[in-house]
């Protein structure tokens, strides 16, 4: 095949590469294999539980719905991997702001080099651990609350004890159980909830080592494709009624979807290029002239956690009011509901949440000082702009333009989809909105770019062997 070494790799080229080339063939083959197997871990079932009981509880729970978008129905299925890549992300996401906290861990990010960010790495699977067993206790003691939970065949149904507030449970034939009995099963079943949550998360390294693009990216990719089978077999069943208004609500939401796919890949690969001056240098008896570049900015530096962090927020008035009881926290839970007496308000607060998380956020992965000594460690400036300070103010204030334009598109993201839904009356996609789409494009265009390295490389290989 003949290439040119200065054109990106054509789809042909790419899956002829993948196809010849053992080293791309062997990285594919590892990832599909990888991934399919933490497909079927989700449902090894974990024993002494009652499935059907057990989703039948957190059918309409909120918080679990939207945890399990990311396990990909683990956590309702309740297999061994039911966890999956969870604990690692929260462990990954508190390291951040630990590291932007701490000086210490400030120091191993960015003058350690190669040797601090291994300790990181190693701190963050540390954390993972920790994570996964408060979690795995968490979700261990769930089951035993919702009456899924068995102990020698029987079912232990949960009641509320006559003191209030505490629980007492009994056997489905009455017989009453005391919570020292219950300790073996939330130890085995938290147990087997962390060995499959330390598994996973040793397959998503392996991928980022041996295979192809990120291997927790991937893992939450699977798990959010994996439920759409599910929901275009409901919307082909919707479509079969015979409702024609039902039959346009379909297409409009599909129209809707592949706008903000397109709309998705323009912003995330958007970016405000700042020109940058190198200085003339002499090296010896060498003169190098001046050298124009630019610093890249992206339109969207905050990428998905804003979604995130805004949706778990609103969640949590619901969880607590939930645990609690309160009718005050109901009550407030209610009116930050989308389907609520009130969604106007809904729909401003998570708009201003999204605005101070992509703020909150940005500031923690760039830093506009770091970025401007940099730069004059590199004899580099902006051109007009003086080095230092005003360097640094020039660049926040481009930085927090593109801040807002990019919450702005990520709250237009969020609550769009959802409108649309409500309005079509179509609700079989309901779990894969925003988050979900920001997630799966992101990572799609980030694994195709790695794939494409993958090809180029092979290509000058190819050209030295000749």
């Amino acid at each position: 095949m003949v290439v040119n070494r200065d054109k990106t790799p054509t789809a042909q080229e790419t899956f002829a590469q993948m196809a010849q080339a053992a080293g791309l063939r062997g990285r594919v083959l590892l990832t599909i294999g990888m991934l399919i197997l933490v497909r079927l871990g989700i449902f090894l079932p974990i024993p002494d539980i009652d499935r059907r009981a057990f989703a039948a509880s957190v059918q309409n729970n909120p918080v679990i719905s939207f945890l399990d978008i990311f396990a990909g129905g683990g956590l309702s299925a309740l297999g061994i991997f039911a966890l999956g890549i969870l604990p690692y992300i929260n462990a990954s996401i508190i390291l951040q702001l630990l590291t932007a906290a701490l000086p210490s861990l400030e120091n191993l990010q960015k003058n350690e080099g190669e040797a601090g960010r291994r300790k990181i790495s190693q701190i963050t699977r540390y954390v993972a651990l920790g994570w996964a067993i408060i979690q795995s206790i968490g979700l261990a003691w769930w089951v035993v609350n919702s009456g899924a939970a068995q102990i020698n065949g029987e079912q232990i149904l949960a009641q509320p004890a006559t003191s209030g507030g505490a629980f007492s449970f009994i056997t489905a034939s009455g017989v009453p159980v005391s919570f020292p009995s219950l300790i073996p099963f939330i130890a085995s079943t938290a147990l087997a909830l962390t060995a499959g949550s330390m598994l996973v998360m040793w397959i998503g390294e392996l991928i980022t080592e041996r295979g192809i693009g990120n291997g927790a990216s991937l893992l939450i990719v699977v798990s959010i494709v994996s439920g759409l089978p599910r929901s275009l077999g409901q919307t082909l069943e919707l479509a079969q009624t015979g409702d024609r208004s039902l039959v346009g609500g379909i297409v409009i939401l599909l129209v809707v979807f592949l706008v903000m796919i397109v709309g998705i890949v323009f912003v995330q690969e958007g970016t405000r290029r700042i020109p940058i001056i190198s200085a003339r240098r002499q090296v010896g008896r060498k003169t190098y002239l001046e050298r124009s570049s630019y610093l890249p900015l992206r339109l969207n530096p905050s990428g998905v956690m804003p979604i995130i962090f805004a949706s778990a927020v609103l969640f949590l008035p619901v969880y607590i009011a939930e645990f609690t009881r309160n009718p005050v926290l109901s009550q407030v839970a209610t009116y930050l509901s989308p389907s609520g007496p009130t969604p106007w308000l809904y729909v401003a607060f998570y708009l201003l949440l999204i605005i101070f998380f992509s703020y909150f956020w940005t500031s923690l992965v760039i830093n506009p000082v770091d970025l401007s000594q940099n730069l004059k460690k590199m004899g580099a400036s902006i051109p007009g702009i003086r080095p230092g300070k005003a360097t640094s103010d020039y660049i926040e204030r481009v930085l927090n333009r593109l801040v807002f334009l990019g919450a702005i598109f990520l709250g237009l993201v969020a609550i769009v989809p959802t409108a649309v839904e409500s309005a079509t009356r179509v609700t079989t996609f309901q779990g894969f909105g925003a988050t979900s789409l920001l997630i799966v494009v992101g990572v799609a265009i980030d694994t195709a770019k790695q794939i494409q390295t993958y090809v180029i490389s092979q290509r000058y290989e190819g050209m030295v062997n000749q």
